[in-house]
């Protein structure tokens, strides 16, 4: 009979009881075999009422600052040592909690080449400027009766936006100071479980094995974003915190072959260079992703999945925010809208190392 897997001393202490219930007499008999399989199946239905926490438990050490963490670090779906600390410590780099807004006609201090984030929900449509989310990483937000958290991470270029709700409980965000693969980790408030940015899924603590749902959103320059919804909110400057805003703390960051400052898995992959970015989608099972030099040829590029077709088209005038020394000023990297079928599907445009990282089982489109 096939038993769920335990972690250490649970397994130790079963498989006692187990020995215990048909050991003594030294005597091999159907009744000793019958009692091992009323144990095992007893067994098993414990473990369906009350399954074990996924991933280490007891056999992972928690960290070292693990003091400061109401986290339950006995359920962890990888080691807790592949978290590093990037430097500044639990909420270090605060998330904007309270976002205040300013009418698109009215702001006069973005670049027209500038990055900002497009939100759409409910109807409504929001912007959240680069320049801002660069120092703050997380904006909890609600759009409608939306609850969203905005998400920008630097070290890996990934700008994504996710639905706050889960099982019936809104959650709201904050940033752990820790990396993973050089990404972003935040942790929800409410249970202080560690997610990963670039897949949304709890890693460490009560809700380890949730995801997140996606919200389609996009990069576009402030100049186009301005034309087409000039009476939309944008996130603006009176965050409570005095920043740098417009400035780029990570000069010459992405430079196309230069290494994440942070070590990741898989950084011999050298199908493309470390920092190329990529257009990463996925659909079903499977992820896609078409490198940004690919656009030099064609600004139109279509590949078939299983699901359906998927259309990425790209557009000059939007300033890289990892370049120069003023996020305005930056080389023109473009934009990108995906569709799949014709409908908006969520994606991102990380650097190559994060997606090498989290899924070297990727398919690049080169044709």
């Amino acid at each position: 009979m096939p038993i769920r897997a335990l972690g250490g001393a649970a397994l130790l202490l079963a498989v006692a009881a187990i020995a215990a219930g048909c050991g003594g007499s030294g005597d091999s008999s159907a009744s000793d075999q019958e009692k091992v399989d009323e144990a095992l199946a007893s067994l098993e239905e414990e473990l369906a009422k009350n399954p074990p926490g996924p991933g280490l438990g007891e056999g992972s050490p928690p960290p070292p600052d693990a003091a400061s963490w109401d986290t339950d670090f006995s359920k962890a779906l990888v080691p807790l040592d592949e978290f590093q600390s990037g430097g500044p410590p639990k909420d270090g780099i605060p998330p904007i909690d309270i976002p205040q807004f300013t009418s698109a006609d009215e702001v006069d201090w973005l670049g027209d080449r500038e990055p900002v984030i497009i939100v759409q929900a409910e109807g409504e449509t929001r912007a959240y400027p680069i320049q801002i989310l660069m120092w703050h990483e997380i904006a909890n937000d609600i759009i409608g009766t939306t609850p969203v958290a905005v998400t920008f991470c630097p070290l890996c270029n990934t700008a994504i936006v996710f639905d706050r709700r889960l099982d019936g409980t809104t959650y709201d965000f904050g940033t752990t100071g820790k990396l993973r693969e050089s990404d972003l980790v935040m942790y929800d408030r409410q249970t202080e479980s560690w997610w990963q940015q670039f897949s949304g899924k709890a890693l460490v603590g009560e809700l380890a094995g949730k995801d997140l749902a996606e919200i389609p959103a996009r990069i576009v320059a402030w100049k186009d974003f301005l034309t087409e919804h000039p009476d939309a909110p944008v996130l603006n400057r009176d965050t409570g915190f005095a920043r740098k805003y417009g400035q780029n703390p990570y000069v010459g960051y992405d430079s196309i072959d230069s290494s994440p400052i942070f070590a990741t898995s898989n950084d011999d992959d050298d199908r493309l260079p470390p920092k190329e970015r990529v257009v990463y989608v996925e659909v079903g099972d499977s992820a896609y992703g078409v490198p940004f030099s690919r656009f030099a040829k064609e600004p139109r590029v279509t590949f078939d999945t299983t699901d359906g077709e998927v259309a990425v088209r790209w557009s000059g005038g939007v300033a890289s925010a990892l370049d120069g020394v003023g996020i305005a000023s930056g080389r023109d990297v473009g934009s990108v809208t995906v569709t799949l079928d014709g409908r908006p599907v969520p994606f991102h445009e990380p650097f190559w190392f994060a997606v090498a990282a989290f899924r070297p089982d990727i398919e690049i489109v080169r044709r």
